[in-house]
């Protein structure tokens, strides 16, 4: 598959707004790299505003997989720039930490990768090789357009299944990483006025896309109606999706670029203003 049939490949996938379904999923993966949950934990407000971390992200993703050159540039200098305190020696049985470290940024990337595929299969069906390939070659530029560089991604979805299970193996959810889980999962996270009802089956969702060591060391209740009821909700979402109009599928890429791009044109300004 050409280079250019892969990107292809890999913008159908990721322009889907179900993929979102699996942010917190996602995020409390990278959680549960202690270095990961102190940095974020030491260095954000995100047990005030939790869902800062969720947007920050998506829009740098989008950005990434989506935008122009100048969108992408923007993007990531917006991302090193709230990286660059985010930093610390080991102490006190803490691990040294810093946002610009490349295992953790392809760490970061590799969790959005797993999740959208375990999601976007359990909504639709096993992808085939090729189209595996090409999403899992898709993610890097998440890391590597940072500081991770695409040294040590997988070339393959078979490489990558077996990178991830070994990784998956070593986490370790601590208490920082479940104190920021209870804050993203309950009324404080900040969901618009009305969707608090949302709530219950976001963190259904997010319990089911967890691998079951992960889930149960979050403390999650994880019951055989649990489990029947977020497969439930799956199989319907996966019914449903594909028959909404694209322009409300797409609509969260399209809204989240659009974000990126006026903070692009404001810090320009602001930059010239500066002159």
């Amino acid at each position: 598959m050409r280079d250019q049939d892969e990107l292809e490949v890999f913008r159908r996938h990721g322009a889907e707004g179900v993929l979102l379904l699996g942010g917190g999923a996602a995020l409390l993966l990278q959680l549960a790299d202690p270095r990961i949950a102190h940095g974020v934990v030491r260095h954000s407000d995100f047990r005030t505003r939790p869902l800062d971390r969720l947007f920050g992200t998506l829009d740098y993703i989008y950005a990434i997989g989506f935008g122009d050159e100048e969108t992408m540039r923007a993007a990531v200098r917006a991302v090193n720039a709230a990286h660059v305190p985010v930093r610390a020696a080991a102490g006190d049985g803490r691990p040294a930490y810093s946002a610009f470290d490349a295992d953790a940024q392809r760490w970061v990337a590799s969790t959005l990768a797993a999740v959208a595929l375990e999601l976007r299969e359990r909504l639709w069906g096993p992808v085939d090789e090729a189209t595996g390939d090409a999403i899992v070659r898709g993610y890097a530029a998440v890391g590597h357009r940072l500081q991770a560089t695409r040294e040590g991604w997988p070339e393959t979805r078979a490489e990558f299944d077996a990178w991830w299970a070994d990784r998956a193996e070593r986490l370790a959810v601590g208490d920082e990483a479940r104190a920021v889980a209870r804050a993203l999962l309950s009324r404080q996270a900040g969901f618009p006025v009305g969707a608090t009802p949302l709530l219950a089956p976001v963190r259904l969702l997010t319990a089911a896309l967890l691998p079951a060591p992960v889930r149960e060391a979050y403390g999650f209740r994880w019951t055989p109606r649990a489990e029947r009821v977020a497969n439930g909700w799956i199989r319907g979402i996966g019914a449903v999706w594909p028959l909404l109009p694209r322009a409300v599928r797409h609509a969260p890429m399209r809204a989240s670029l659009r974000r990126t791009r006026r903070r692009s044109r404001y810090a320009g300004l602001e930059h010239r203003g500066r002159r």
